[in-house]
């Protein structure tokens, strides 16, 4: 899966066990769905998931790793991405826009990016085959960039894996258990929150003032394919500007998960947040406790790498260090019926490391 600021990869462990202690659970909505890390490990472990995210390369991405059935798909996609692999590059907008007006991949890789985009759409694709074969193509996008693992800037020097050629892979797909199919969706939060409904709800929602969107606008385009104008060193979609969530605000970000909470038609919830975070963790406590029996897990995780390389001005040069290499990262357990506090404190240690 690609590489991903928030990724809860380290912690999934702890978030099954935390699931596991919920009484009653079978389907479980993953509101703010991302890379579909966590919804792709809820599938794995027997649970219907309904992902959820705004951003449309993100529902591309439920669409392969969550909603997509391998035994359905598999061979297709597989027989599709062989096809992929072989067709020869042609400089198009990602070639220009992100690999001469920016650096965020090689010219021959961002010409084999472009001449298979526009062959996803020449196929005229179901849409769930289609996801698969972007989510290829985004993986493998992915491997070959030359970022610390946001698009918000590149790297000065051009990273080593920048220089290994695109090579598309089939993406990790799963079946679901038995009656119980996965679905992708593409709502607003607050509206997926009034319309799902699950036995359990798992919020991941943004913290801090970075948009998804403006860290992976990139993906976004490859995924629309509408080619937008843009803006700034890093070559941004101008909708960057214009598109701005609630929760990317420090003012307006607790509101909107109090309403988003107050419209869950979910008995059971689980909120994964950081105490670098807009909503402090007492705050979020009082917040949540109102909802059901809670419990908060705290976890030591290190912070995003970009933090721990130092401060540097835009010609890369170090102008200073950060102020921590340690953040927290809690857990908070919010359930219908009291939860047995022995058994999630020991979800608590050891320390985590960053994705």
């Amino acid at each position: 899966m690609i590489k991903y600021l928030g990724s809860k990869r380290k912690i999934l462990p702890r978030l099954m066990a935390a699931l596991s202690n919920l009484e009653g659970v079978k389907s479980v909505l993953d509101a703010f769905s991302g890379t579909s890390r966590v919804g792709y490990e809820l599938k794995k472990n027997g649970y219907q998931v309904f992902s959820n995210d705004i951003n449309h390369y993100a529902h591309i991405l439920a669409q392969c790793h969550v909603e997509a059935e391998a035994s359905a798909t598999a061979s297709t996609a597989r027989h599709l991405i062989d096809e992929l692999n072989q067709i020869p590059g042609q400089p198009g907008y990602i070639t220009e826009t992100y690999c001469i007006k920016s650096r965020f991949f090689q010219p021959q890789n961002g010409e084999k990016i472009d001449a298979i985009r526009d062959q996803i759409d020449a196929w005229d694709l179901s849409p769930i085959l289609k996801a698969i074969c972007l989510t290829a193509l985004m993986e493998a996008a992915d491997r070959i960039d030359s970022t610390t693992g946001v698009q918000m800037a590149y790297l000065k020097q051009w990273a080593k894996r920048s220089y290994n050629p695109l090579q598309l892979r089939l993406p990790a797909m799963l079946d679901a258990a038995a009656d119980r199919p996965c679905r992708s969706y593409q709502l607003d939060a607050l509206d997926a929150a009034a319309t799902i409904e699950a036995d359990c709800a798992y919020l991941d929602p943004p913290y801090n003032q970075h948009s998804y969107l403006g860290n992976y606008h990139i993906w976004e385009s490859l995924c629309r394919w509408d080619q937008p104008e843009v803006y700034g060193v890093a070559c941004k979609r101008i909708d960057c500007k214009l598109s701005k969530s609630d929760f990317n605000s420090k003012p307006r970000s607790l509101p909107a998960l109090t309403e988003m909470i107050s419209r869950l038609r979910c008995p059971n919830l689980i909120v994964s947040f950081s105490n670098e975070g807009f909503i402090d963790r007492s705050a979020m406590e009082q917040l949540l406790a109102q909802k059901g029996h809670l419990q908060t897990i705290e976890l030591d995780y290190k912070r995003y790498i970009g933090a721990q390389i130092g401060i540097h001005n835009p010609n890369g040069e170090r102008i200073g260090v950060v102020s921590h290499v340690m953040n927290k990262e809690y857990i908070y357990l919010v359930s219908a019926q009291p939860l047995n506090l022995a058994e999630t404190e020991q979800l608590a240690s050891p320390p985590m490391t960053s994705p």
